[in-house]
């Protein structure tokens, strides 16, 4: 019986480990993931906008 529990003690050690290591996992992924999107975010805006702004050059130098 005390084999038994010392076998127990011994692995739920290497379990928290591995679920510590998941979770980290999931967090990094999860952060790259939001820091793609805004850096994505921004350089949409910045088409967007480079956009209009080609868009009122274009018709000034025709129209004006």
């Amino acid at each position: 019986m005390s084999n038994e529990l010392e076998v127990q003690h011994e692995r739920t050690p290497i379990v928290r480990r591995a679920v510590a290591g998941v979770v980290l996992v999931v967090a990094v992924a999860l952060a790259i993931k939001l820091v793609v999107g805004f850096l994505a975010a921004i350089f949409w805006t910045v088409v967007g906008v480079s956009l209009v702004v080609a868009i009122l050059w274009a018709l000034k130098t025709l129209f004006w």
